[in-house]
């Protein structure tokens, strides 16, 4: 067989895969990427609605320019109450940015050492997490420990767990993920113990921390660390497709805020405004300056731009078990970064 067979016989191998491979991707991720960009961001939050997602809130923060705020769909499609900017939203797993800013002031302050290990901050538990006298406080913070994830133990999704100890549970007694610091696992299980830890070393709730430490200084009014805190009317509600239920009354214990303070915060994060004298080295060097976040019902995504000095924060309040719901969030996301840079050129 000459080689240029051999190349239309691969061709061939390889378009039909192709073809075929199709048939395993939703179509609707299909049609939102292929289609025609469009003029505004207000238009392409029109299609993400179109594409199934119940209400989506989107701001918008371009160096220079007054803070641009879009919303479509429904903040509750049972009372039919359309969706507006400044309703106060579930962000997830943004929190962990937030609890990265709180340790980094805590080091630097010199209450805590992110080269001290988890047994000596958890005595406790030392027995209960294996490599516990090996996993630094740095690791805990860069996913670095091997501490098993807790939303990942079988029955943390068919038995729920009702209250904080339960939920460390589904991450006690069993064997790391990894040595400490010979790979990279995310696990909320990390994040959920430094938050113990602040409570440990300060004598009161990471909340409460968080507030007098970032958020006053900031001046955001409307970030809240529980959801027992807020008017629960102001929430927007939350979908899981298939599932007829609003699950804005579930309390996950993370923090809950608007679209424009999750933005004021990002940029003081990137601009270092956020930090103190010797703390953005100290962040720089364990953590990231943008997160995205999800949980059932919920869907966010904060990112700041650096060459275009703009930060763009994205909330969908819709999510289904196939996971291609947070596929369709991030094609919009890109899309909404196109239409900004567009307009820019």
């Amino acid at each position: 067989m000459t080689r240029k067979k051999v190349k239309r016989i691969l061709r061939i191998v390889f378009i039909a895969a192709s073809i075929s491979s199709l048939w395993f991707v939703p179509w609707i991720l299909v049609k939102a990427w292929i289609l025609p960009l469009p003029d505004t961001v207000q238009e392409q939050l029109n299609e993400g609605i179109d594409h199934g997602f119940d209400g989506m809130i989107v701001y918008v923060d371009e160096a220079g320019k007054p803070p641009a705020f879009y919303a479509a769909g429904w903040h509750d499609r049972k009372e039919k109450i359309p969706a507006y900017p400044q309703a106060l939203f579930k962000i997830a797993s943004i929190t962990k940015l937030y609890i990265a800013v709180a340790t980094t002031k805590l080091v630097k302050e010199g209450q805590l050492s992110l080269d001290k290990t988890l047994a000596e901050y958890f005595p406790e538990l030392a027995e209960r997490i294996e490599n516990s006298e090996a996993i630094t406080l740095r690791m805990m913070v860069q996913h670095r420990s091997g501490i098993p994830n807790f939303v990942d133990h079988p029955e943390f999704w068919t038995k729920p767990p009702k209250n904080r100890q339960e939920t460390l549970n589904y991450a006690l007694d069993l064997p790391a993920d990894f040595e400490p610091d010979e790979d990279y696992g995310y696990s909320n299980t990390n994040y959920m113990l430094i938050e113990d830890l602040i409570y440990k070393t300060v004598g009161y709730p990471h909340q409460q921390y968080i507030k007098e430490e970032i958020l006053i200084p900031l001046g955001l009014k409307n970030t809240f660390g529980s959801l027992g805190e807020v008017n629960i009317d102001d929430v927007m509600s939350g979908y899981y497709v298939g599932i007829d239920r609003d699950f804005k009354t579930e309390d996950s214990g993370l923090m809950l805020a608007t679209a424009e303070d999750v933005g004021i915060f990002l940029r003081a994060l990137n601009d270092g405004s956020v930090f103190n004298n010797g703390e953005q080295e100290i962040y720089s060097s364990i953590y990231v300056y943008e997160h995205t976040g999800l949980i059932v019902g919920y869907q966010s995504i904060a990112k700041y731009y650096k060459d275009i000095d703009t930060v763009i924060v994205q909330f969908n309040n819709t999510t289904n078990f196939d996971g291609y719901d947070w596929n369709l969030a991030e094609i919009i996301n890109n899309r909404i970064e196109k239409i900004v840079r567009k307009k820019r050129s």
